[in-house]
């Protein structure tokens, strides 16, 4: 039985050096799209389905805002504050779960105009204090993660990404908590236990992910794949057998 878990020895990923002699282009939006169509994230939005967003305040220049959740949880926790503060506006709205693909073709298709809408992605607290446990583990003297943290597992004397096998392609994994990462990390050192001291995680924003998918010319961004946090998948498989019950019949061909 084959190992689901490579070693690859990529080099360069996000705002590294590309790698020499080849031609690659950034990805396409189709690319792009087909990428964060499995990664559930949640809104507050109404019936109509159209998200609740911030205004700027008066007399200051910028574009409305709407808020995306990585976290279910912290979703629900927004609007029950809502409730209290504004009930008038909150009795409207409700928490709707939204694929980061439809975020990131409704921002794509209001780049240009005026009434241009802008997401903020809203990570946990819990995974915003892992990356900056990271970054300074590394070195950095940070306070603060500026974004949506991602985690990706290295290993060997090249720090090569880790990898799992998708069909018959070898795809890195990065996940947005990094509890998720740790059965990867954990099979990974019982099959090499010679390089298990290698190991260690990066952390890379998601946004910096998106728009290196957009712009940079790196082969390795194709490669990338985005492992939502476990609770928002159960969430997504739960809702599927409701989904299936309210979907009309087919009825069955006459033979």
């Amino acid at each position: 039985m084959k190992s689901l878990v490579r070693w690859s020895t990529t080099a360069a990923l996000v705002g590294g050096t590309l790698l020499a002699g080849l031609q690659a282009l950034a990805l396409t939006p189709e690319q792009i799209t087909q990428k964060l169509r499995a990664v559930p994230v949640f809104t507050i939005a109404n019936n109509q389905g159209a998200p609740l967003v911030a205004q700027p305040p008066n007399g200051q220049k910028g574009n409305p805002v709407a808020g995306v959740f990585i976290s279910q949880k912290d979703a629900n926790t927004f609007l029950a504050n809502l409730k209290t503060k504004n009930p008038a506006l909150a009795k409207d709205v409700k928490v709707v779960p939204v694929s980061l693909a439809e975020v990131y073709q409704l921002n794509q298709g209001s780049q240009g105009k005026p009434d241009k809408l802008d997401f903020a992605y809203v990570p946990t607290k819990q995974q915003l204090d892992s990356a900056i446990a990271i970054l300074k583990s590394g070195g950095q003297q940070v306070s603060q993660f500026n974004g949506t943290p991602l985690f990706v597992a290295r290993a060997g004397k090249d720090k090569g990404f880790l990898t799992i096998q998708e069909g018959n392609q070898s795809v890195i994994p990065m996940f947005f908590n990094k509890e998720d990462l740790q059965p990867l990390l954990d099979r990974f050192k019982q099959q090499k236990p010679d390089l298990a001291s290698t190991v260690d995680i990066q952390v890379f924003p998601l946004e910096g992910v998106m728009q290196a998918m957009q712009k940079e010319k790196d082969p390795q961004l194709d490669k990338i794949v985005l492992i939502p946090p476990r609770e928002t998948l159960e969430f997504v498989r739960s809702q599927q057998p409701q989904q299936q019950q309210r979907q009309p019949q087919q009825a069955a061909p006459k033979r």
